[in-house]
């Protein structure tokens, strides 16, 4: 690979990357090959965010990018092939919420990294949650928030709490992975010190 769609979508030239991914497709480019490029870029948009030459809408936009992309890409990656999974994963966007773009990637990442990723949507409620690692026996959650109020609906103890008692304890042994804007890191820093208020 020329390494043009990793400099294409970490400069966020919308048009141009996805003109080219249609061009590679057509000529026959693994899209496996495109999307560690995509990936590749990722990292960059990242680390440019990191050092505060990209700014939160910077990193909204190289996502609707990426789903773009991957939406050019996903019927071309090979389906149906048997392959071990390496877990299972439960995530939706939290009731109180309707961002599915951060959400949707991540699900995509796991489902090509090897994991079955069993994905609830978005506003979702504890119950849906309740049910589905009940059914699933999943030890690995993930609950995703962007807005302030789904934060505090969603990523303290209004979902943790019924989670874990509806599941009589089971929670503490699962993983729960928590998404949410950059802005509201402090929520999740008090998550983990069991901090939150309601």
């Amino acid at each position: 690979m020329s390494g043009e769609l990793v400099k294409l979508l970490s400069d966020l030239k919308e048009p141009e990357a996805l003109a080219f991914v249609e061009k590679a497709l057509g000529e026959g480019v693994d899209p496996m090959d495109l999307l560690g490029e995509a990936k590749e870029a990722m990292n960059i948009v990242g680390q440019r965010f990191a050092s505060d030459e990209y700014f939160i809408p910077d990193l909204v936009f190289s996502g609707v990018i990426l789903k773009r992309i991957v939406e050019m890409l996903e019927p071309r990656l090979k389906k149906g092939q048997e392959e071990e999974r390496l877990g299972k994963v439960v995530i939706g966007t939290v009731a109180g919420d309707i961002h599915d773009i951060g959400k949707d990637l991540v699900v995509f990442m796991l489902d090509v990294n090897g994991f079955e990723v069993l994905d609830l949507g978005i506003d979702v409620p504890v119950q849906k949650f309740v049910d589905t690692i009940k059914e699933t026996g999943t030890t690995v959650v993930g609950l995703s928030g962007f807005l302030t109020l789904a934060m505090k609906a969603g990523l303290n103890a209004a979902i943790v709490d019924p989670l874990d008692k509806k599941l009589m304890g089971t929670l503490k042994a699962t993983a729960v992975l928590l998404a949410q804007d950059p802005w509201c890191q402090a929520y999740t820093s008090a998550f983990r010190e069991g901090k939150l208020e309601t």
